[in-house]
């Protein structure tokens, strides 16, 4: 019989009773040294600095008939390496079970005071993260670190985004001794050192709530830079089919009104916004703020000539051009022929030459047009007022 056992903060009066005799009753015992160094005198087993799970199996194959114990720090089922060992040892038919431990989450929870269960878990131990998408989509994210990822890192990240303002807990040394928990901004804890074993938990409490596309026009910062209305944002955003981690241009993107709805929609992605005058480009900075669009990179510029450097697209959203329509579409088929495109149009010049640009290049083009009328109180009337008819372009592959 083969048990894996979480040890928690690595304290031996931390494991239950049951984890406790496997470890007492067990011929080998596996761990990293940290975990052995906490076993009691009376533990007479061998003992095995080993914890990946081919020089497990590799010393279980030289000691047959022997009960082990693995031991694992924090809990076996909250990014341990306990499942990795789990599968191979049901593979070759050896017994075995599971002790859970007290994972850090919880010990930090309890230091706190507070409820988890709201929570985003997420490992940067070892593992891609992006902790400005993360934080972005979710109030309150606990990062389990270490390697190359410490707090002071994540932090760093999260305050080069502009989420420095973010509210940050540090737990150090959970549940020994030396516990400690250190408070501050993102800006603040990115400047310090923390012990190896350190968890962060950091709450975006300006977070604004995600939702569907189409913000009200007045939430944007506006100036007399033309602005794509909310009913045009929404249907915009359904033609591209914006998934979360989509690499997305904005060309033409006025006041940053759709690439701010692109940004939110794409938190794991990144949402590029081309960008001539520089009264426009000053209203997507004050935006980009304003809606926490950490995502959004501003590309100061007249495109086609900006976009030679940008990363290929999954979709695309052309907002103006200046008369650069058919040079910007070969820029962005050149990097993805398969690319998205919704082309956005007020004039009948500009549509025809959308539908002849795209045709041109092997695409289908859709039309749609939208005519919004909005009331306006007149008295104890309330009159409707018509927008601008806006003509939206999409281009699919036949």
């Amino acid at each position: 019989m083969v048990t894996l056992i979480g040890m928690g903060s690595g304290k031996w009066e931390a494991l239950s009773a049951q984890a406790q005799q496997a470890v007492r009753s067990a011929g080998l015992v596996f761990g990293a040294k940290r975990l052995l160094a906490g076993l009691p005198p009376e533990c007479t087993a061998r003992q095995f600095a080993l914890y990946q799970p081919a020089d497990i199996l590799e010393t279980l194959a030289q000691n047959p008939g022997q009960d082990a114990a693995v031991l694992y720090s924090g809990d076996t089922g909250f990014y341990s390496g306990a499942s990795g060992l789990l599968t191979p040892l049901r593979a070759l038919g050896i017994p075995a079970r599971v002790y859970p431990g007290v994972s850090s989450i919880q010990l930090l929870s309890a230091a706190l005071g507070r409820p988890w269960q709201d929570w985003k878990l997420v490992s940067a131990h070892g593992c891609a993260c992006d902790p400005v998408a993360e934080c972005m989509m979710n109030r309150s994210v606990f990062f389990l670190t270490g390697g190359t990822e410490t707090p002071a890192s994540l932090c760093q990240k999260l305050t080069d985004a502009g989420m420095g303002e973010a509210h940050g807990v540090v737990g150090e040394n959970l549940g020994t001794e030396a516990e400690t928990i250190r408070y501050g901004s993102a800006a603040e804890l990115a400047g310090q050192s923390f012990a190896p074993l350190s968890v962060l938990l950091v709450e975006n409490f300006d977070l604004p709530q995600l939702r569907a596309p189409g913000f009200p026009d007045e939430s944007f910062i506006r100036s007399e830079v033309p602005m794509t209305k909310q009913e045009v944002r929404a249907a915009a955003l359904a033609k591209l089919a914006v998934m979360p981690t989509d690499t997305l241009w904005d060309v033409g993107a006025g006041t940053g009104s759709v690439s701010v709805e692109l940004a939110l929609a794409a938190p794991k992605g990144r949402v590029y916004a081309v960008e001539c005058e520089p009264d426009a480009c000053e209203l997507i900075r004050k935006n980009r703020a304003k809606f926490h669009a950490c995502n959004l990179i501003l590309i100061e510029g007249r495109a086609p000539d900006v976009l030679a450097d940008l990363p290929a697209p999954d979709a695309v959203f052309i907002g103006g051009t200046k008369g650069g329509m058919e040079a910007v579409l070969d820029e962005v088929l050149g990097k993805n022929p398969n690319a998205r495109i919704c082309i956005s149009a007020i004039a009948l010049e500009t549509l025809g030459a959308a539908i002849a640009a795209l045709t041109a290049r092997g695409l289908t083009a859709e039309v749609t047009q939208i005519a919004v009328s909005r009331t306006k109180p007149a008295g104890r009337l309330h009159l409707l007022m018509a927008n601008n008819p806006i003509f939206l372009i999409t281009g699919t592959r036949k």
